[in-house]
């Protein structure tokens, strides 16, 4: 006789659940424990689809990193400020910036992250690599300076925007302190 209820989407369900908790306490409040009571679901659910709470946690940061959004960075749309400072606003202002901190607060999650994730923070990396990616389009088009290094240009806009919002329970910068950020970093 069954003992529940089937769960669909376990993965998705339990990492839902690791975002609320991210943004609602932060990486100190992720347990395994907490993760399947907001999911609704019995503690040892997650522990059938993963070996263990790092394994879990592995899958949940590189999951999120593959979904990070690079929309608003269209070459030749809009304005490379503009298309820079939206980005980085929509980065940060997800569970990135908790993410980030999470990584950085478990040994045995950056252990798990290195056999797939060679260098760096997932979330920063993929971001620098996203703007740098962006920026060499944009010196395509003559909207950046030729002579701009769009690799390091993509890591200082990156490592800015973090300092920016790392603090996650202070308030984030104002669309015009962002702005001129981005404006003082890339070179016209």
């Amino acid at each position: 006789m069954p003992t529940g209820v089937a769960l669909r989407d376990v993965r998705e369900q339990l990492f839902d659940a690791a975002d609320r908790i991210l943004l609602g306490s932060g990486p100190e409040a992720l347990t395994s424990r907490a993760v399947t009571d907001t999911a609704g679901c019995a503690k040892g659910v997650l522990h059938r689809h993963f070996t263990d709470f790092d394994a879990f946690l592995a899958d949940y940061v590189l999951d999120r990193v593959h979904r990070m959004d690079t929309a608003p960075l269209q070459a030749g749309a809009g304005t490379v400020t503009g298309n820079v400072a939206a980005f980085l606003a929509e980065l940060f202002g997800s569970v990135a910036v908790a993410i980030v901190a999470l990584v950085t607060f478990r040994d045995g999650l950056r252990a798990r992250l290195r056999d797939t994730w060679p260098a760096g923070v997932p979330v920063l990396t993929q971001g620098a690599v996203a703007l740098a990616d962006y920026l060499e389009d944009e010196r395509a088009h003559g909207r950046v300076a030729a002579v701009a290094d769009a690799t390091v240009l993509g890591a200082v806009l990156i490592g800015t925007g973090h300092l920016l919002y790392a603090d996650r329970t202070g308030s984030p910068p104002t669309p015009d302190e962002l702005r001129r950020t981005v404006e003082a970093i890339i070179p016209a």
